[in-house]
């Protein structure tokens, strides 16, 4: 089995950071209201942060079921060939 292309990286009971391929963060997993969101997070080229964006801008607000690195892979990788993640709505 490969390495699912996202990882969580525990920062307290209630936030893990989601790291890309390249331990990039571009994200956060947080426990809002008995359920977990994703918060995508971007950074200017000086190094601020950017709440909402970065990458998976798209993916912000997406809501899992548990911080689980295969299933945040699942979720937030697109398809080949398609503009944006399996669960984007048009």
């Amino acid at each position: 089995m490969s390495k699912p292309p996202f990882s969580l990286d525990r920062v307290n009971e209630g936030v893990y950071r989601v790291l890309d391929a390249q331990a990039q963060h571009v994200g956060n997993l947080k426990r809002i209201g008995g359920q977990w969101k994703f918060k995508a997070v971007g950074y200017t080229e000086q190094g601020a942060l950017i709440p909402g964006g970065g990458p998976l801008t798209t993916q912000h607000n997406q809501v899992f079921e548990a911080p689980d690195a295969d299933l945040v892979s699942e979720r937030l990788t697109p398809l080949p060939g398609a503009g944006g993640c399996a669960d984007a709505q048009p």
